[in-house]
């Protein structure tokens, strides 16, 4: 198990910085690995009593992640799915992080996004096994952005019993970057998303499901293509669907059916709605609730075409100022290059 240089309680590294010549402001980064913890109950007698004592001393992250990306933790479905992820082989799962130093390409990671980014707020990373949920998020808690990763889906081997998905843990720093740049997108004190003023409008926390229903399309678009520009620049030369979390075969689908989605989705980008955000934004959707104008959409198409929307905002102006604009900046650019290029 790799170690971290200053080890507190849950091995924690930090980068602190104090702001010169103005107010006393100081912002971090902080890797919270969490992965002694988790073996500790897969190493009990009794796993289930142990998850639910290891989520009570992590109650402040864990349910806030249970939330927005599992089920309602205080619901009748918890225990079962506690159950499942405390009780699961984790063989796959030990065998990789004995041979990939995960904290030193979260480390370092944090690092390329602090210069990157310019990050000028407080973000928690956390490395985790999660319950076969996503394979990593964001979120913030009390006015703090947390990126995670769970690393039960970067083994190489696809796990039904944990629901891993197989990834490679090279792609890591990718979803990392990517999570990262969500925080700073919505908790810089620069920023001028609509994200971060939803955030803020709920005392600083993020919720998944509330700003897909009050954040417009073209804004959770944006933020999802911002993201993706972030992971190309901190973790480049992966085969280019794997920044999307799309197959080979998903992408050459999106790129064929890109000049269709374009037109079809433009009456929708300045609208609202939980619905929009599933049928462009999620997985697992069946397939008329991705049916637009007659056409089945591909699941999570909105990525491909986020990315897309954003392109020549960061080649203009560059990635720390294009994560903290405002869609109208970033669609302004967007549109005096079209203007540009039809000349």
């Amino acid at each position: 198990m790799s170690v971290l240089l200053g080890v507190y309680g849950d091995c924690i590294f930090s980068h602190r910085k104090t702001a010169i010549g103005s107010p006393p402001a100081n912002w971090s980064l902080m890797l919270i690995n969490l992965l002694p913890d988790f073996f500790a109950v897969h190493n009990s007698t009794d796993r289930v009593a142990a998850y639910l004592r290891y989520f009570e001393n992590h109650r402040r992250f864990l349910e806030a992640y249970w939330h927005n990306y599992v089920l309602d933790p205080s619901g009748p479905h918890f225990m079962e799915v506690v159950r499942s992820a405390a009780l699961a082989s984790r063989v796959d799962l030990r065998t990789m992080l004995e041979r990939i130093d995960v904290v030193s390409l979260a480390r370092n990671t944090e690092e390329q996004c602090r210069t990157l980014l310019d990050i000028d707020s407080d973000v928690d990373v956390y490395l985790m096994v999660g319950v076969g949920a996503a394979n990593a998020g964001e979120l913030v808690i009390d006015g703090k952005g947390v990126a995670f990763v769970c690393l039960e889906h970067f083994t190489s081997v696809t796990n039904p019993e944990t629901q891993g998905l197989g990834l490679d843990p090279e792609l890591i720093p990718l979803w990392l970057g990517h999570e990262i740049a969500h925080t700073v997108r919505y908790t810089s004190p620069t920023s001028r998303s609509e994200m971060k003023h939803l955030v803020d409008e709920t005392g600083g926390y993020y919720s998944y499901w509330e700003t897909g229903r009050r954040a417009t399309l073209r804004e959770l678009m944006i933020n999802e293509g911002l993201s993706i520009q972030v992971s190309r620049a901190i973790s480049p030369g992966h085969a280019a669907w794997e920044y999307f979390g799309y197959t080979r075969r998903e992408y050459a689908t999106v790129r064929e059916m890109e000049p269709l989605m374009t037109r079809s989705i433009g009456g929708e980008l300045d609208r609202a709605g939980l619905g929009l955000r599933l049928r462009y934004l999620s997985g697992g959707m069946s397939d008329d609730a991705r049916t637009v104008d007659r056409q089945v959409f591909p699941e999570r198409s909105g990525y491909f075409l986020g990315a897309k929307m954003v392109e020549p905002a960061v080649n203009s102006r560059g990635l720390s100022w294009a994560v903290r604009a405002s869609a109208n900046e970033i669609t302004s650019i967007s549109s005096s290059s079209s203007t540009a290029a039809s000349a």
